[in-house]
């Protein structure tokens, strides 16, 4: 958001709603991975927003993904009056870029060789975050000294109560915002640990449960920095961040239930 403090009100309230933009694999906006590099808003509202990618063959539907969401952000300011998006040297840039304009789905934009379901495609990259921020927020709570099956017992809103720093209300906070993506309902007296099904944690099975928790989380960091490497060596304006891995802050195998 950096970039957004020298540009004119309307140019920044573009970047905020771009930060609010999540890469589908990576977990993160769109924003600090140094993906947008350009707004312009002119004098009537219209939007002008150029971006980028780490590689020349990301994934169409990722890019496409990304580009649809972007658009669908700016669209929610009442004062945009038009909407312009631009994907740089991408081996797929013309037909994103055209799609775009044209308020294109992705299988209207790419025809026949369209073979995915963006819908499910997202579906399947909003459970991985879900698993990853919940991995992250058990591995911070069991680190803080609390036992497994006291954790996979607290309700919604009792998990709601412990935010009382700033790591782990960040930690509690993401996670809140993906867990309604496995189902179940979100009122405050319902379990806040649940799997990919909607089901509960058993804290019999904690330690496994979280074992393969870590192999999600590790897989994904390991993209992100791979992602992130690739950008900074394409462009010299990126900062290359170092790898941060989970920590294994206690060994799943001697979780006390």
């Amino acid at each position: 958001m950096s970039a957004a403090s020298a540009v004119s009100e309307p140019a920044a309230q573009v970047w905020e709603r771009l930060a609010s933009v999540i890469d589908p694999e990576l977990d993160e906006s769109v924003t600090e991975l140094g993906f947008v590099t350009s707004v312009d808003v002119d004098a009537d509202g219209g939007v002008s927003v150029a971006f980028r990618l780490p590689t020349y063959w990301c994934a169409a539907n990722f890019a496409y993904l990304m580009a649809a969401d972007m658009r669908a952000a700016i669209a929610n300011l009442p004062w945009v009056t038009g909407i312009g998006m631009t994907l740089d040297e991408h081996m797929y840039a013309n037909e994103i870029n055209r799609g775009m304009a044209q308020n294109l789905s992705f299988r209207q934009a790419f025809g026949d060789a369209a073979n995915d379901d963006l819908d499910a495609v997202r579906q399947t990259f909003l459970v991985k975050a879900f698993q990853r921020r919940q991995a992250a927020l058990l591995a911070h709570l069991l680190a803080s000294g609390r036992e497994a099956e006291a954790l996979v017992r607290l309700t919604i809103g009792e998990l709601a109560s412990l935010a009382d720093e700033p790591e782990r209300a960040h930690l509690i906070s993401r996670y809140m915002e993906r867990r309604h993506v496995c189902g179940g309902a979100m009122d405050e007296a319902q379990p806040a640990f649940i799997d990919i099904h909607g089901v509960p944690l058993d804290p019999a099975t904690l330690g496994a449960y979280l074992r393969e928790l870590r192999r999600v989380g590790v897989n994904a960091e390991f993209n992100s920095a791979l992602c992130r490497g690739l950008l900074a060596a394409r462009y010299d304006d990126v900062e290359e961040k170092p790898v941060r891995f989970y920590p294994r802050t206690r060994d799943a195998s001697t979780i006390r239930t």
